[in-house]
């Protein structure tokens, strides 16, 4: 009797508690990389993905990304034109084709590069984004097809195109394939310019490598979210070439703002509006309606 009741009262307790910390999830906590805070998940993604106290802008992905940007959250999910999967064989310390598998199976996405149609406040929209999460938001031929084939639905549809950058640039494991993708969105970004609609970029953290050197420093308007790393190379091999130590902030949003590089810094809490307020400026689009939860007054 005495048995049972210890298998009763200690072992199943102590076995149901094991199983249930392992089905709390990981992601119940996130630490700020800036302060090392510790903030509840559910606090900083309410918040757009922004730390509240240290107003970190964490990466977010691009199914989120496009569900934040357009109405209701709403768009339709423009399909993507396949290429050749892994036409190097390449190989370093695994094949890349399995690089590729685990990156679809960790993001839900076929590559680096989302592209959605939907209204902005009303205002018909085309968008791309990278995610940075699916193999560093590297430029490779599926990913350049998404943002090329992004390019054409603006153009076919007359919409702004807008597209959030994040890259560590070109992806090595398709060699000079991957580089030939630079000229090909160039020549697309050339084609929305004769057609006269709005590019507009918003540089994520990072956008840096082959993407700066090619579409994401050649739109209209270049808006960075703070804290953002934008440039070529990165701060530590620029130092190492020229032997001198950089200004604070380098290659950072805000002083790329201040020496002209991007327009201007925008939080993320107001960047919807701002997008909003440039694709009607620059399609010279009636101001969106105000929304007035206030009954209007009767006239005299």
């Amino acid at each position: 009797m005495t048995k049972m009741n210890w298998i009763s009262n200690v072992v199943r307790p102590k076995i149901r508690s094991i199983l249930s910390r392992r089905e709390t999830p990981e992601n119940l906590w996130i630490k700020c990389p800036e302060t090392g805070q510790l903030v509840f998940y559910k606090d900083v993604e309410a918040n757009q993905f922004v730390i509240p106290n240290s107003n970190y802008h964490m990466r977010i992905s691009a199914p989120v990304r496009l569900k934040s940007l357009f109405d209701n959250g709403e768009f339709e999910d423009i399909p993507l034109p396949e290429v050749p999967v892994d036409p190097l064989k390449f190989r370093d310390e695994r094949r890349y084709a399995d690089r590729l598998k685990d990156a679809r199976t960790k993001t839900g996405l076929q590559d680096a590069v989302k592209v959605g149609y939907g209204r902005l406040e009303g205002l018909p929209v085309t968008a791309a984004v990278q995610d940075f999460d699916f193999m560093g938001g590297s430029l490779g031929m599926a990913a350049a097809e998404a943002v090329i084939t992004g390019m054409e639905t603006a153009l076919a549809r007359k919409t702004p195109f807008i597209i959030f950058a994040a890259s560590g640039g070109a992806r090595m494991q398709e060699g000079i394939l991957s580089l030939m993708q630079l000229p090909r969105t160039t020549v697309a970004v050339q084609m929305l310019r004769e057609a006269k609609l709005p590019y507009i970029v918003v540089l994520t953290n990072p956008t840096t490598g082959g993407v700066t050197a090619s579409y994401a420093m050649l739109g209209d308007v270049h808006i960075a979210e703070p804290g953002a790393l934008v440039g070529f190379a990165g701060p530590r091999v620029i130092e190492q070439t020229i032997r001198e130590k950089l200004p604070d902030g380098f290659q950072r949003a805000e002083y790329l703002e201040k020496h002209g590089m991007v327009d201007m810094v925008v939080h993320r809490h107001k960047l919807r509006a701002t997008l909003s307020e440039l694709c009607r400026l620059l399609t010279k689009s009636p101001a969106a309606p105000v929304q007035n939860s206030l009954p209007v007054p009767a006239h005299a």
